[in-house]
Order: C-alpha cells, then sequence, then structure tokens
C-alpha cells in the first residue's frame, strides 16, 4: 500500500484528481440511491427501474464514437470544467421530481448526468498515461479503483440512512454540494491538454480510430475482456432484491444501502489483496473466482444476512480485474490513440451494462428467480476467463 502514497505526495495533479474523484464519486452515489428509492416509492413497475439502471450506462455507448474525437481535439481542463457543471445542472433538476409524470424527464436527466460523467471519466483516463509511466500507470489505475469503492461504500451506506431519515430532494442537494466543491477543486488545477495543435476533423478522427481497431485486432479482444466486468452491473439486480425478497427486513434504501456497502467494502479489500499478485498468467484464475462467487452469491439470497457472505466474496475480484484490464488495454494503445480508444472501449464496457440491466429486468418479469439470474451472471464470468487464454495465443 506504500506504493500507493508515495505516488500521490509525488505527483501533486494525481493527488487533486483523485481527491476529486472521491468527491464527487461520494455525491454521485447519493443521486443514484435517491434515484431507486424515489422509484421504488412511487410503485414504478419493474421496467422503469431497469430502464433507470440502463440509462446509467446507456449515453456512454451512445457518445463514444463522438466523445473519443473530441476528447483528442479540445483543451483538456476547459472540457472537464463544462462537463462538471452540466452534472451540477443535472442534479439541480433531480429536486423536482415527485411524480411517475415526470418519469421520462428523470430518465432525460439520468442520460444527460451519465453522459457527461462517461466523457470526464474518459477525458481524465485519457489523461494518466501523458502524466504517468508504464508503472506508475498501472498504480493510477489501481487508486482510481480503490476510490471507486471507497466512494462506493462510503457513498451507499451514508446515503442509504441519510435518505431514509431526511429523504430524497436532501440527497440530491446534498449531491449537487459536493460536485461545486469538485468544480471549484478543478480551477485550480494545472493539467496538460491532450489537444493536438495538428488534429484532424472529428469525422476524420472517428474514422482513423476506427482504423486503428481493425490494424491491433488484440486491442479490440482486450476491449471486449474488459467489457466482461460489465456483467457485475447488479444495480437493477439489488433494487429488485430489496423491493421483491428482502423488503419485510429493511427499508428498501437501507437493504440497498447495506448490500452495496458490503460489496463496495469486499472492492477495497480485494484490490488491496489481490493487486501485487495480478499478471497475464493469473488473470484467468481470478475470473474463475468472480464467476463462482457470483453463483455462490445466487445461492444464498434465499436469506438476506447469510446473502452478504456472497456478496462479499463476489466483491473482492471486480476492481482488480477492472483496473487490471483497463491496463492493458492502456500498455496495447499508442499515444496519439488514448481518447478515442478509451472511449470506444466505455461503449463496448458501459454497453455490456446496458444490456445486463435490461436484461435482468426482462428476466425477471418472465418469471425466472433472481438468484437463478445471478448465477447466469457468474458463468458468465466463467467464459469469460477461458477467452482470456485465447487471447494470449495472439
Amino acid at each position: 500500500m506504500n506504493h500507493y502514497g508515495e505516488l500521490l505526495r509525488n505527483n501533486a495533479t494525481l493527488r487533486r484528481l483523485s481527491v476529486i474523484q472521491l468527491i464527487c464519486y461520494f455525491g454521485a452515489w447519493f443521486s443514484h440511491m435517491a434515484i431507486y428509492t424515489l422509484l421504488i416509492s412511487l410503485d414504478a413497475p419493474v421496467w422503469a427501474l431497469s430502464t433507470a439502471a440502463a440509462f446509467t450506462f446507456l449515453p456512454s455507448m451512445l457518445l463514444a464514437p463522438f466523445s473519443g474525437a473530441i476528447i483528442d481535439k479540445v483543451d483538456t481542463k476547459k472540457f472537464m470544467l463544462f462537463l462538471t457543471a452540466i452534472e451540477i445542472f443535472t442534479v439541480f433538476w433531480l429536486m423536482f421530481i415527485h411524480s411517475l409524470d415526470a418519469l421520462w424527464l428523470l430518465l432525460v436527466l439520468i442520460l444527460i448526468r451519465m453522459g457527461t460523467g462517461s466523457i470526464y471519466f474518459q477525458t481524465e483516463m485519457s489523461l494518466l498515461p501523458k502524466l504517468l509511466s508504464d508503472d506508475d500507470l498501472k498504480t493510477a489505475n489501481e487508486i482510481h479503483s480503490i476510490i471507486w469503492s471507497t466512494s462506493y461504500a462510503l457513498g451507499m451506506a451514508v446515503a442509504g440512512f441519510y435518505i431514509y431519515y431526511f429523504g430524497t430532494t436532501s440527497a440530491f442537494i446534498a449531491d449537487m454540494l459536493l460536485y461545486c466543491i469538485g468544480f471549484y477543486m478543478l480551477l485550480g488545477l494545472d493539467i496538460p491538454s491532450l489537444a493536438s495543435k495538428h488534429t484532424l476533423h472529428v469525422k476524420a478522427m472517428i474514422w482513423s480510430g476506427f482504423t486503428y481497431l481493425r490494424a491491433h485486432p488484440k486491442i479490440m479482444h482486450i476491449i471486449f475482456l474488459h467489457a466482461s466486468i460489465g456483467f457485475s452491473a447488479y444495480d437493477a439486480l439489488i433494487a429488485l432484491l430489496a423491493d421483491h425478497v428482502y423488503k419485510h427486513i429493511l427499508s428498501i434504501s437501507l437493504v440497498m444501502g447495506a448490500i452495496n456497502a458490503a460489496r463496495a467494502l469486499s472492492q477495497i479489500l480485494g484490490q488491496l489483496a489481490f493487486s501485487r499478485y495480478i499478471n497475464p498468467q493469473t488473470l484467468f484464475y481470478l475470473f474463475m473466482a468472480q464467476g463462482i462467487s457470483i453463483m455462490v452469491w445466487g445461492m444464498l439470497q434465499y436469506d438476506f444476512y447469510l446473502s452478504f457472505i456472497g456478496i462479499f466474496l463476489c466483491g473482492l475480484f471486480t476492481t482488480t480485474l477492472w483496473s487490471y484490464t483497463y491496463t492493458l488495454l492502456q500498455y496495447e494503445t499508442d499515444t496519439e490513440f488514448y481518447g478515442r480508444v478509451i472511449a470506444y472501449n466505455d461503449m463496448v464496457f458501459m454497453g455490456a451494462c446496458t444490456g445486463v440491466s435490461f436484461a435482468i429486468g426482462a428476466l425477471f418479469d418472465f418469471g425466472i428467480s433472481l438468484w437463478q439470474v445471478t448465477c447466469g451472471l457468474g458463468v458468465a464470468f466463467l467464459l469469460f476467463g477461458f477467452y482470456w487464454k485465447w487471447i494470449q495465443k495472439l
């Protein structure tokens, strides 16, 4: 763990970016939890819950071909400030939704919020290779995973209690205020721009990005491999468990908060435990462990308290898989194509998350139990483990 602290101490830009990440991610989970709590309290149908979950990921898939080219063309800091301002604006309007009559507005705001958030993330991840060496880049990706998991654990746990006592509107206000702090900190940050003085027209850059991927099939396969982590997008699944299986035990917001907090805590511990051992040879075994642990969670879902054993186990491997497959992609990509490749990767990853979210709701409506759906997600990880074995032969 010392190497994380050393890198943050020695790199002021990465340190401030990391603090901004922690603050904004923490705030985002307040809105995330509040949206699901609001929908369930309004007796929203299952399709509305699964659509809200899918809309969390859909914008990245739709915007990626354009966002990657834009990232490689515009002033990086101004662009990040612009995106943060849009996120603040969308959260402000969430405060005025109090009935299902405004469901369409809620979905539009989710699309805009998550679209700008995903582009911000792509911009930041494209910036890191310009700031860091290859060794430090792997460490920075691991730091990002830990920050995400920490904010997720704290955000979900605190948001569950906060919403229970103060309501969803107050949660949206808290999120907006935290993003304002992040905006202020970003103003004082000195970062290099990704824009090149000799960039092509946006259309030409988009086309050259696709041409680059076709010429480098291994990069395409690593993108698909990274997208497999999207099968751990349990948001719709956890909301349905809270609403249909565990609602007699605790309030819906507390159930979702407790499950997500346990999951995120295990993600932090897993990253700290396994990051030093992850390499191309051990990656296969982590995929196997992820798949088996998800199936264990599915089989324990009949009991609320026993299910925490399963959710804790399947969280142990997620962030390590995410950060290492992301690092593999960055290693394989040439510098001038970072923005576009990261955006295309986000497109496929979020496409997987979107598909999984829709599928969870559809399969549940079709009559398949949630534990069976969960076990199906586990089987998918086993298959992706063997897919990695095949990629290694390229």
